[in-house]
């Protein structure tokens, strides 16, 4: 099986969700690539990673849930998606850090009012072309103890009967992967 991890916002692809997917899904191969910190750079490099890589799975996390959801006919699976991401991104004009290791080894962006304007611009898009074949290839997952988004009740108007509530943060740990999301990334 072939999983492309698409990490949140500040983040990069050594994130530990993708380590955690490797351990868990033996044999898999788990592409995690370092995503730009504009949206539709970032869209662009997802796009030509599943032309070229093919994956069985995409599984973005927070803002990667976000971009995921864009993806048409990829079976894919949201975790804790933040389908405003422009609103965090606002809180955080100016030179943001980096939370986890980047392979060119920035430290830090800048985030811009253009690319919050270009968050937001996706944002009113993102549900366009969803019919019932779409709905039936994505899977969410929300965690009860989210301290960071919930938008499971939009989820669920989009994608109805699709979302599971676990028990967790925002970022889920090894064990909330292992227990309540591995179980549904199996075919």
């Amino acid at each position: 099986m072939k999983i492309l991890f698409l990490h949140g916002l500040a983040s990069s692809g050594a994130y530990k969700m993708a380590s955690s997917l490797r351990i868990l899904v033996k044999g898999s191969e788990v592409l995690s690539p370092d995503l730009p910190p504009d949206p539709m750079e970032a869209l662009e490099l997802i796009r030509r990673c599943c032309n070229t890589e093919r994956p069985d799975l995409v599984v973005g996390l927070s803002m990667g849930g976000f971009l995921a959801q864009k993806l048409r006919g990829q079976r894919k699976v949201l975790v804790n998606p933040d389908f405003h991401i422009s609103r965090l991104a606002r809180t955080m004009v100016g030179e943001v850090k980096y939370l986890s290791p980047r392979r060119d080894g920035a430290e830090s962006f800048q985030m811009t009012e253009a690319i919050c304007d270009r968050f937001e611009a996706l944002e009113r898009t993102q549900f366009d072309g969803l019919d019932e074949a779409e709905a039936a290839r994505t899977r969410g997952f929300f965690a009860d103890h989210d301290e960071m988004v919930d938008c499971s009740a939009e989820f669920e108007r989009y994608y109805p009967g699709r979302g599971i509530r676990y028990p967790g943060g925002h970022l889920p740990n090894y064990p909330e992967i292992k227990t309540y999301i591995l179980p549904h990334l199996l075919p």
